[in-house]
């Protein structure tokens, strides 16, 4: 997926989920303040979207169903939904990924059936995501900054590289 930056921290107790503004249509900027992180659940997940916005709001509205079908077990809802994003032929065509947190998991799902949860709390996707992810690893490693504020430090990073991310930030959090 390109065309954004989604990051996620998890630190302390706490997660944090940002996501950049910057909605592109080939080498055009089209809008720069598009929310891209969502709170489903009744809140009490955060999911981030990099890829087409239609797909994205379809896999999330078929998150919230998942969870609502298994309450508070968001990695059995995400491997459900991995399943059936696989499987089902509309769905298959879909072309989006989702980073999902909730006060215990994070999981970065994509069409292939990938359901991965990541290495030292940290995980992105997304035209940027690769430099958000190491300034992120990069901050954790080397400063005592919580979840939210090392977010919002790899997002400007990665969005004065990455020519398809800004520095409009939507950020959400779950603290503990």
């Amino acid at each position: 997926m390109h065309a954004t930056t989604i990051l996620t921290v998890r630190r302390g107790g706490a997660v944090a989920i940002g996501g950049d503004g910057q909605v592109s249509l080939g080498q055009t900027v089209v809008k720069g303040d598009a929310r891209k992180v969502r709170r489903v659940a009744g809140g009490k997940v955060i999911c981030g979207f990099a890829g087409a916005t239609a797909d994205a709001f379809t896999l999330l509205e078929r998150l919230d169903s998942k969870l609502e079908q298994f309450p508070g077990q968001l990695t059995r809802a995400s491997v459900e939904l991995a399943k059936d994003w696989r499987t089902d032929r509309y769905l298959r065509r879909l072309e989006a990924m989702i980073i999902v947190a909730d006060k215990d998991v994070t999981l970065t799902l994509s069409g292939a059936g990938d359901v991965i949860e990541p290495e030292f709390g940290v995980a992105a996707i997304g035209s940027g995501g690769d430099f958000a992810r190491a300034a992120a690893r990069a901050l954790m490693a080397e400063t005592d900054l919580s979840a939210a504020d090392i977010v919002r430090k790899a997002m400007g990073i990665a969005a004065s590289i990455c020519v398809y991310t800004n520095d409009v930030l939507t950020l959400e959090t779950i603290d503990p």
